[in-house]
């Protein structure tokens, strides 16, 4: 078995056997990464295709310093965010301020146990731009002034959207633990 350090020198030097045994180990982490933040999995799948060919032509300039994962899941990352930039011309946008949070309040979920799946499609059903905004500071850990910069808006918004995102989650995952209490053992 190759390790990384192999694997990746190999993938310097376009050694197609490297590419391979890079995208059979990485795919699986990338692919979950990817889908965090598209809108489907088909466009989850274009993502990670299109973050394998940068990770490829780009592989010399890792630097064997820093986490190959982490350096990975950046690539992903800032392609998940291109491809955002790309696709807003063809998406319906609502500005933030066109939607009206409301706060839940203070209901813990902590003995409530949610599926992979549940909070996969409940992250799902956000708007793009809440999506975005949450994923990058609750998942990925950038701070606000680093996401309006990624993404071209004020850090003002960055700040909204996320705490729209984080009141429009708490509610649908308030309206999942309802439903179990009224269909207990039923989906």
């Amino acid at each position: 078995m190759m390790s990384d350090l192999q694997i990746i020198k190999g993938c310097a030097k376009h050694d197609r056997k490297a590419q391979q045994l890079l995208y059979d180990r990485y795919s699986p982490f990338l692919l979950g990464v990817c889908l965090r933040y598209a809108a489907d999995r088909a466009e989850a799948e274009d993502i990670l295709q299109e973050s394998f060919l940068k990770v490829f032509f780009n592989i010399r300039k890792f630097s064997a310093t820093g986490s190959f994962t982490g350096w990975l899941r950046k690539i992903a990352v800032n392609t998940a965010i291109t491809q955002y930039h790309k696709s807003l011309k063809f998406r319906h946008y609502v500005e933030i301020e066109e939607y009206v949070s409301s706060e839940t309040g203070d209901s813990g979920f902590e003995e409530d146990f949610f599926s992979s799946d549940e909070l996969y499609k409940v992250l799902n059903e956000l708007p793009a731009g809440y999506r975005m905004v949450f994923n990058l500071y609750a998942i990925e850990g950038y701070k606000h002034k680093e996401i309006a910069k990624m993404l071209r808006i004020d850090t003002n918004t960055s700040k909204s959207q996320y705490s729209r995102a984080k009141a429009a989650l708490r509610e649908k995952l308030d309206k999942i633990r309802k439903i179990r209490k009224i269909y207990p053992g039923g989906d």
